[in-house]
């Protein structure tokens, strides 16, 4: 029995090893095949987009209200009552239009009474003047004494001015009689009647009878905050960017995102910032015709900033981002190999990004195929055409 034992444990041994072995084969002929295909893979294809620097004209989207360009608080400036009201509400007004009758009675008997009291002392006028010029004739002869010239001097001196007050007593009357009638400071849309046919009005009132809004044109207000202007003075400072033609042109967006077909005009800046937003307020007059545009209609304005020269324009397509958020692009060098670059990128136009710094005029920045590459590897590239065309 231990002959028999013995060989079957060298036959169990046997096979073993010569498992072992083709095992050993296998795994080397696939280490061989995996590595020989690794050789003969082909570099992989990617697009790229030419970068061409280009002026730019550059624009920034600011958040603005719109107000009207007048408005009048219309008070009545004498106390009486609304005999009558000559406008419909919401209707479109001229200037001088007359908006409420007052009741002016009162107002007739006072100018009456005041040009009858004028009357009155400009009748006892020429008396005085006469026996005035005689007695100064006198006082040359020394007909009469100093002091008596005198007195007929002061009694004529006191009616001239009694005269200029009641004048001036009759042109009050006149201007009273006049505010019975409430006409329109401005022209332009007015709004409800805060009073009817009837009721008792106060001369300066707290509140007012009507209000009338001119809404052509009108204003918008748009806020920037003052890094924005800081930057903007800055780069114009340095030459970055340089001012144009149309630089007080403002283009509106309304609140729907249609574009309004009427450009407004750069008014001024507001020399006071706003510490609670730390911003500046920008005005536009906006022509607006049609009414479209009402007071207190949320906005947006374009504003014209400059123009960008030699500014390098990349695609967003071609702009990735790191795990810390940074933009990174990569390019294809003059070796057919793959670079990283990192971006500093100042805004949005259109569907590229305005890059400041990390690319140059002339760079090859790849558009297509970024999943198979890294920097340093040898690529197969061509351009992109079809977003060249876009």
């Amino acid at each position: 029995m231990q002959p028999k034992n013995k060989y079957n444990k060298y036959l169990n041994l046997a096979a073993f090893m010569l498992a072992l072995f083709a095992i050993t084969a296998i795994s080397g002929c696939s280490n061989a095949q995996s590595q020989q295909g690794q050789e003969q893979r082909p570099d992989p294809s990617v697009s790229y987009m030419m970068i061409k620097s280009k002026a730019v004209d550059l624009t920034t989207e600011l958040p603005g209200r719109t107000s009207a360009y007048l408005v009048s608080e219309i008070r009545p400036q004498v106390n009486g009552i609304i005999e009558k009201r000559f406008f419909e509400e919401g209707a479109d007004i001229k200037e001088g239009d007359i908006l409420y009758k007052i009741d002016d009675a009162p107002f007739k008997a006072s100018l009456k009474a005041a040009q009858a009291s004028l009357d009155k002392a400009k009748a006892g006028l020429p008396p005085v003047q006469s026996r005035e010029a005689r007695y100064k004739r006198l006082l040359k002869g020394k007909a009469i004494s100093q002091q008596e010239y005198d007195d007929v001097k002061s009694q004529l001196d006191q009616i001239l001015a009694e005269i200029n007050f009641l004048e001036a007593q009759v042109d009050t009357a006149k201007i009273n009689l006049g505010y019975t009638n409430v006409k329109a400071p401005i022209s332009g849309k007015i709004g409800k009647s805060n009073v009817t046919v009837g009721a008792l009005v106060t001369a300066y009132q707290q509140i007012p009878l009507t209000t009338i809004h001119k809404l052509d044109p009108i204003y918008v207000d748009a806020a920037q905050s003052t890094a924005e202007m800081l930057e903007l003075r800055e780069n114009i400072k340095t030459k970055t960017i340089e001012k144009n033609a149309h630089e007080n042109k403002v283009k509106i967006i309304l609140e729907n995102g249609s574009i309004y077909p009427l450009d407004g005009n750069f008014k001024f800046r507001d020399v006071t910032v706003d510490p609670s937003t730390g911003s500046s307020t920008l005005r536009i007059v906006v022509p607006n015709p049609s009414k479209i545009l009402l007071p207190g209609m949320y906005v947006r304005a374009v504003v014209q900033e400059g123009t960008a020269q030699n500014a390098i324009l990349a695609p967003q397509q071609g702009v990735v981002r790191t795990p810390k958020g940074e933009p990174v692009a990569y390019i294809v060098n003059k070796e057919g190999k793959i670079e990283q670059r990192f971006l500093t990128i100042n805004r949005a136009i259109g569907n590229k990004w305005l890059i400041t710094s990390g690319l140059e005029n002339g760079d090859k920045i790849i558009v297509e195929g970024l999943l198979n590459i890294r920097p340093g590897m040898s690529v197969n590239a061509s351009e992109f055409q079809t977003a060249e065309k876009e």
